[in-house]
């Protein structure tokens, strides 16, 4: 797969790029990443790739000569690689989920566009790109930070670039946030591993592990719970969790009482 990012400012990428899972995957030719520079396709002697918004503001608003000119010259240059998807990073976007990045994942080619400034000539938006995409709610300085993750979350989707079954149970893979991991020691400080994960019933793991994703998927994203096809044994377990929790909330009522009484 290969991944085409347009960027005023390509030394960004370097750290993120050269190191741990995407570093090998490039060594073994999983992936294929090429940073262009905007400016390598400006005309004039500054080579200037942003102007004033027309009709007055803050900001400077980047040019739509020298992105088209860019983004054509690859395209045309890299004929061996299918077009693919042609993305403007932008807080406007559809938010990127683990659902878009194993559309995108599916892709022989994406093409990514880094934004800077005040944002880019609508013309870019609308006659460049083929989509739009958003981290969410929130502004960046730049579209440098947003296409790192984007690649990141896409690439560790392929094939061969992490172990078999790696991608299976995480956050977001099957609609829920993942279950509680535990290592080496049994024990930590006083703070024991639940005894289910030392007791070799893979049965019974797997029951706790599901209804763990459930607990903390309630508790900390109900708009992910809402979404989700659940189970018989899923709504089983869910009320479970509600009577453990109805049962710990009196509990600490109860406490709560104790201490003040003790108090007065």
């Amino acid at each position: 797969m290969r991944f085409d990012i347009f960027t005023l400012f390509p030394e960004m990428f370097r750290g993120p790029f050269d190191e741990s899972i995407l570093a090998r995957a490039q060594a073994r030719g999983l992936i294929e990443i090429a940073l262009h520079n905007p400016r390598a396709a400006t005309t004039d002697r500054h080579h200037v790739v942003d102007d004033y918004p027309y009709g007055g503001g803050a900001g400077m608003v980047m040019k739509p000569e020298p992105l088209f000119a860019a983004v054509e010259t690859v395209q045309a240059t890299q004929a061996e690689h299918p077009g693919g998807p042609i993305i403007l990073l932008s807080p406007q976007g559809r938010v990127f989920t683990q659902a878009v990045a194993r559309e995108l994942a599916a892709e022989p080619r994406v093409t990514l566009i880094c934004g800077h400034y005040e944002g880019v000539d609508e013309r870019v938006r609308e006659h460049l790109c083929t989509d739009e995409l958003s981290l969410g709610d929130f502004v960046l300085t730049g579209g440098e930070l947003a296409a790192m993750v984007v690649v990141d979350a896409v690439a560790r989707l392929l094939p061969g670039v992490l172990a078999p079954g790696s991608t299976e149970e995480e956050s977001h893979t099957a609609g829920l946030l993942e279950y509680p991991h535990y290592t080496r020691p049994p024990e930590f400080r006083g703070w024991r591993v639940p005894d289910v994960l030392l007791s070799g019933n893979h049965a019974a793991v797997a029951r706790w592990r599901r209804k763990e994703a459930l607990r903390r998927t309630r508790a900390r994203r109900p708009d992910l719970l809402a979404r989700v096809e659940l189970t018989k044994t899923d709504h089983t377990l869910l009320a479970e969790i509600e009577v453990e929790e109805t049962a710990e909330g009196m509990a600490r009522a109860r406490e709560a009482r104790s201490e003040d009484s003790n108090t007065v």
